[in-house]
């Protein structure tokens, strides 16, 4: 098998499509070895920020020379880079070594007369393989859906969970109201396991809380950290973090830090740093080494493609995952912060099954020049349906600002690309699977 048999054989798990629960993941690792048995895991779970939030324990771990493992979802431009190991994704080969030796398990498992496990799953199983066979320090799993019964909640004994937001997002999958979805990611807590909480609904909050005091695990509040921006710009923040009385109760030797950098934009940054902080010092609290001076290196030096990922300026050209209100809601605030009153050229695609009408309201206070087109995913939604969405508001309805529809993302982006004269910036924005696309394209032209 070759590397792309090894990704055809892969995704031909699609047809079984994405079903909750932790039954097929136990019975393929177990077929496998349980190769998450000698693993030290850090499982993070959230609506938005988890991607980041992992991105910046991981850097901190390395800075400090753990060997350390992360598993991300989804991917942008390449499929390996869902599995990364001390900075590296996995190479071709191992990836169609581990990939082989999961499918014979899935094989051994539809033999007796078992449910195939689905894509998902495989791959967490692929992952988890390949960090055993690094001799893994650290592994940093990012949870794929909800939590209760994603794959990647096969660990029993974590070192730290987190759970970083709670927002709508995959309401047919895990609920119709914050408290359910709160609910499915709480099932990530473990007994007696500390769970860092990010999280600002009070009726969410409350869910997580009882769960955690049900389990013995104790819960780090992420509020009770006065983090406050001493500096703000496209290049990231410079912030303060001043933890309370019963944080340092909690956390005993917990300092306060004075200018701690981050490279990534944004608010919502600075409260994903905070998310990340506490799990690093729960992991101190542990015992684990972690020198001051490393972790903010470690802090600065993180990174995340496209989330408000600054490809090019003059014009600025910015891509953002935003594919959710929340997440929509946050990049609107981001770019009237720092590009208030600019000219400003979206372009947009996102899924058929996401709440577009709550995230074309965030976008159209942004009073931007729009062109809408397609994901390159079987779910997205077309461009003439996304474009009447904008078209019922103002400044469409009016024509003080324009509507393109061109249904082609990469005849899109051509487009805009003639059009960059006229613009400050030009923002893509919306599903993951654009933003990947997008970026392809511009890997290609440079």
């Amino acid at each position: 098998m070759n590397y792309e048999e090894a990704i055809e054989r892969i995704h031909s798990f699609q047809v079984f499509g994405s079903r909750l629960g932790l039954e097929r993941m136990q019975r393929l690792l177990h077929l496998l070895g349980d190769p998450q048995d000698g693993l030290n895991i850090i499982h993070v779970a959230g609506t938005n920020g988890k991607g980041s939030v992992c991105r910046y324990v991981y850097s901190v771990l390395e800075e400090n020379g753990y060997r350390t493992g992360a598993y991300f979802s989804p991917y942008l431009e390449r499929f390996t880079e869902r599995i990364e190991f001390d900075g590296r994704e996995i190479s071709a080969q191992d990836l169609v070594k581990y990939t082989e030796r999961a499918l014979s398990a899935a094989d051994e498992m539809v033999s007796r007369g078992w449910e195939s496990p689905t894509e998902f799953e495989l791959v967490t199983a692929v992952g988890l393989l390949y960090f055993a066979a690094q001799n893994a320090d650290f592994v940093i799993l990012e949870v794929g859906l909800g939590g209760r019964g994603d794959s990647t909640n096969i660990c029993s004994q974590p070192d730290v969970t987190a759970i970083v937001s709670i927002s709508y997002d995959h309401m047919a999958q895990l609920g119709d109201t914050l408290p359910k979805i709160a609910a499915e990611k709480a099932g990530i807590i473990k007994e007696g396991v500390p769970v860092v909480v990010c999280v600002e609904d009070p009726q969410a909050f409350e869910v997580i809380r009882e769960r955690a005091e049900k389990l013995n695990a104790p819960l780090i509040d992420a509020s009770r950290i006065r983090a406050e921006a001493v500096q703000e710009n496209l290049e990231g923040s410079v912030f303060d973090a001043v933890p309370d009385e019963v944080l340092k109760t909690q956390l005993p030797g917990m300092p306060e830090r004075r200018g701690i950098a981050i490279s990534m934009c944004g608010r919502h940054q600075i409260s994903n740093a905070v998310c990340a902080l506490l799990m690093l010092e729960v992991l101190r609290g542990r015992g684990i080494r972690i020198e001051e001076d490393r972790l903010f290196t470690g802090m600065k030096k993180a990174g995340q493609k496209g989330r408000f990922e600054i490809v090019r300026n003059n014009p600025y050209l910015i891509l953002d995952g935003a594919h959710n209100p929340a997440g929509a809601r946050a990049l609107k605030e981001t770019v009237k912060r720092f590009f208030g009153g600019s000219r400003i050229l979206l372009c947009t695609g996102i899924l058929a099954d996401k709440a577009y009408e709550e995230i074309v309201r965030e976008w159209i206070q942004l009073d931007a020049d729009v062109i809408v087109t397609e994901v390159p995913n079987p779910r997205r939604m077309s461009a003439e349906k996304l474009a009447e969405v904008f078209a019922g508001s103002e400044p469409y309805r009016s024509g003080r600002r324009s509507i393109s529809v061109i249904a082609d993302y990469e005849e899109a982006f051509a487009h805009a690309e003639r059009l960059r004269g006229n613009y400050d910036l030009i923002l893509w924005a919306g599903s993951l699977y654009l933003i990947g696309g997008v970026r392809r394209i511009i890997t290609c032209v440079e």
